[in-house]
């Protein structure tokens, strides 16, 4: 008797048979599956949630359309089919299979000897991640953002990131008002300056682009010798500007602890990492950024920093209804840890 993960598989096309399956455990949101087959390649499997994702044919139809574009723009270059995503089609054509309980099921061709990275480890490995993440936003630096549905609505919209943080505030306990109070200062001192970046964007005098949305280091896929080789997870894309992308990156790349990690002497910005993973990013895309994109990198850092220590201590001050926490102060603690790495940045701002 076949398996779900069969009956599904064999809704697309492919020549070949399916053998057996192995759960990928790397994303938090979607479920994900390799499937081993009769013949080379194997294939990747997902179920995207659509309880997270409210439009997943638009989502499903961004990362399509940008990979087929970016298949497109290098259709030359050798090896081209380990350096993008391919989507896998329906045997009726369609880009995914709808199956039972309304779940939707998109296939990509599996890439063979790669490697991705939790966390970074080197220079070398910020520099490539940089090229990779670059490179991205070059390839697509042509392709119309406006056509791309928003996968999810104000997601770095930093005025709605601060309305749900002052809505927090009128239901938070004494009790949380008065653990935060340091943090809610914080907050005060930086708002102004965190909203250059939007101010910018809905001027127009930074360009609409597509961008990733989650340029985590985990998302890069590297060779066996550590040469970067795709970018992977592009289940966010959607319009953005560049500086969602470093920003985010920055972000997760330079920070020297884990992003909950309570022992704050051990949270500091790492500033070989910024510039190696900064060179790489720039070489790719630096001929398509405008001054004013190029001169609002550092700010970029900073505020995709604050925005995400802005979220956490929303929810705590919710009593933690959104991120899953393992104990009572997860949530501050996370919150402390990314202002900690915001402070460490800022003390080394004029180097960067």
């Amino acid at each position: 008797m076949k398996t779900q993960l069969e009956t599904i598989f064999s809704q697309f096309e492919h020549n070949t048979s399916f053998v057996s399956y192995k759960e990928l455990a790397s994303g938090h949101i979607n479920d994900t599956y390799l499937i081993e087959t009769s013949e080379k390649p194997y294939f990747v499997l997902q179920r995207i949630n659509h309880g997270v994702f409210k439009d997943v044919p638009g989502l499903i139809s961004n990362k399509v359309q940008v990979s087929d574009y970016m298949l497109e723009k290098k259709k030359d270059q050798p090896n081209v089919d380990r350096t993008v995503l391919r989507f896998a089609k329906t045997k009726t054509g369609a880009s995914y299979y709808k199956g039972p309980q309304e779940n939707f099921w998109n296939m990509m061709y599996f890439i063979e000897d790669s490697v991705t990275h939790e966390t970074v480890t080197d220079a070398e490995i910020a520099y490539e991640g940089g090229k990779l993440f670059g490179e991205f936003l070059t390839l697509t630096s042509d392709f119309d953002a406006s056509t791309l549905c928003e996968v999810i609505p104000k997601f770095h919209d930093m005025s709605f990131r601060f309305s749900q943080f002052e809505d927090a505030l009128k239901v938070a306990s004494q009790e949380r008002l008065t653990q935060a109070a340091d943090l809610l200062e914080k907050v005060a001192e930086l708002k102004e300056e965190m909203h250059i970046l939007q101010r910018l964007k809905e001027n127009g005098q930074i360009p609409l682009r597509v961008t990733h949305n989650d340029t985590k280091i985990s998302n890069a896929l590297f060779d066996t010798n550590n040469k970067g080789l795709c970018v992977i997870d592009t289940d966010t894309v959607m319009p953005g500007i560049v500086h969602y992308d470093f920003g985010d990156a920055i972000r997760t790349i330079c920070n020297t602890a884990a992003e909950d990690e309570q022992d704050l002497n051990k949270v500091s910005f790492n500033t070989d990492y910024y510039k190696a993973y900064a060179k790489g990013f720039l070489e790719k895309l630096g001929g398509t950024l405008t001054p004013l994109e190029i001169e609002n990198l550092p700010l970029a850092a900073k505020t995709m920093i604050f925005i995400m220590a802005l979220r956490f201590l929303t929810d705590f001050l919710n009593g933690d209804i959104y991120y899953k926490t393992n104990y009572a102060n997860h949530n501050i603690d996370r919150s402390r840890n990314q202002f900690k790495l915001l402070a460490s940045l800022i003390a080394q701002e004029t180097e960067l």
